[in-house]
């Protein structure tokens, strides 16, 4: 959302104010430098007006928020925030990435591409890219618009996927793994968002799916015979001779979806090998934070089963003779939820010593049914595993290991509760 306000805000003509109950680095600085932040944290629904043009409402403002109810008393139009990306754009040719795991990086390869490549586009993408100034970008020159579609909630008055707004003339899907257990109690639910998705791709336009998933070929094929005019191109992993700065089978898979649509939009396959080949990955997406002559560390947002099995597995393979330790943090609803942690099992199998961690408060905070740490480690069924809930003690442990000749993978969408996980890693690794 801050983001959003900045770009706004870079448009000529515009004005724009916000309000939030807490704002956190480095939204604040953002905010502060840009002269957007609120003079007073809170909501004062006084100053809702009806000179106000629009409001854009984030998906963690409640239904009874005082500000809304004063705008919606008011008649202001309120847009959530993919709406409004799609108002910005909907005169352009928009390309969306989806799917449960690497769109955030996918994303951020064909922007890179782009980039290089002198081609202008606006987008929205969940991590900083090198090269960007910021994560959100709307223009009036812009033929294009490139954005990471997620299936998560639009926002308290609109109970829909925020990637059906968006209406793409390409699509990706990187694959369909349940997630958000809070929001699609059960897999076929989950699966239907992704359904209900390709429709909305717009007529002779096309869809670029991950051949390997078998509910993405169930929906190309459901597509083809419904929708006939849209294109469906299935894709694998590249496995070209272009040296490349990331590694890692899965993200050979978001190069080659990264390729398809950039192909869609006339960019020659041999223009996108030779511009990606300097791509370093996107800001908290196996990001390397920190090297020694004998080791290395990395972090990642994995939080979801299928994101931290590819992320350990990738480790691994590109480190097959060092000592891979990996830890990881259960921080979001559906990593917490008793009911989703089986999801879990295996995914940490490959690291010779596996850390969990997750703090009871979050769940006491997150109103969910308490578990053990027991369950936790039944739940990832390997014996290398260790469960911690305190962040003290796992910081503890994490010192007394030796890391001559060792990958260090952290991997989080949290802090391990105010770890400062780039300084940390570099204490480890050269202690």
């Amino acid at each position: 959302m801050h983001n959003l306000a900045l770009a706004v805000a870079s448009k000529a003509g515009y004005k724009v104010t916000g309000s939030d109950d807490e704002i956190f680095e480095p939204a604040l600085s953002h905010l502060r430098d840009a002269g957007l932040l609120p003079d007073e944290i809170g909501w004062h629904p006084e100053r809702i007006t009806p000179d106000i043009d629009a409001i854009i409402l984030g998906m963690h403002a409640r239904e009874d928020n005082p500000e809304l109810v004063r705008a919606r008393e008011l008649g202001i139009k309120i847009y959530s925030f993919p709406e409004y990306l799609y108002e910005q754009t909907k005169d352009k040719i928009r390309i969306v990435v989806g799917g449960s795991h690497g769109k955030t990086t996918t994303t951020s390869m064909i922007l890179y591409v782009l980039n290089r490549l002198g081609i202008e586009a606006d987008y929205m993408v969940g991590a900083q890219i090198e090269g960007f100034e910021r994560m959100v970008r709307l223009s009036d020159t812009a033929k294009y618009a490139v954005f990471e579609g997620d299936e998560y909630l639009t926002s308290p008055l609109d109970l829909r996927s925020k990637f059906l707004w968006y209406h793409p003339h390409v699509a990706i899907l990187t694959g369909i793994a349940w997630d958000h257990i809070n929001v699609f109690p059960t897999f076929p639910q989950y699966v239907d968002t992704f359904r209900q998705f390709v429709h909305t791709i717009e007529p002779k336009g096309a869809f670029i799916y991950f051949q390997g998933d078998e509910n993405l070929r169930m929906l190309a094929d459901e597509l083809k015979s419904q929708e006939p005019g849209v294109k469906t191109i299935p894709y694998d992993a590249y496995e070209g001779d272009v040296a490349m700065q990331v590694f890692g089978r899965h993200n050979m898979q978001n190069m080659q979806a990264a390729m398809l649509a950039c192909h869609c939009i006339g960019v020659a396959p041999d223009d996108f090998y030779r511009e990606i080949s300097t791509f370093t990955g996107a800001s908290n997406r196996l990001e390397k934070i920190c090297e020694t002559e004998t080791s290395v560390a990395y972090k990642d947002f994995a939080h979801s089963p299928s994101k931290l099995k590819a992320t350990v597995n990738a480790v691994r393979e590109r480190y097959p003779d060092k000592k891979l330790i990996a830890c990881m943090e259960l921080h979001t609803f559906s990593s917490l939820m008793a009911d989703f942690l089986p999801q879990y099992k295996d995914c940490m199998a490959e690291a010779d010593i596996a850390y969990v961690y997750f703090n009871p408060k979050v769940i006491e905070h997150k109103r969910l049914t308490p578990i053990t740490a027991e369950e936790v480690k039944q739940a990832f069924g390997t014996d290398n595993i260790e469960v911690f809930t305190e962040s003290l003690a796992l910081q503890l442990r994490l010192q007394s290991l030796d890391y001559k000749n060792t990958a260090l993978l952290m991997m989080s969408s949290g802090t391990f509760d105010g770890i400062n996980v780039n300084e940390f890693a570099a204490q480890l690794l050269n202690s």
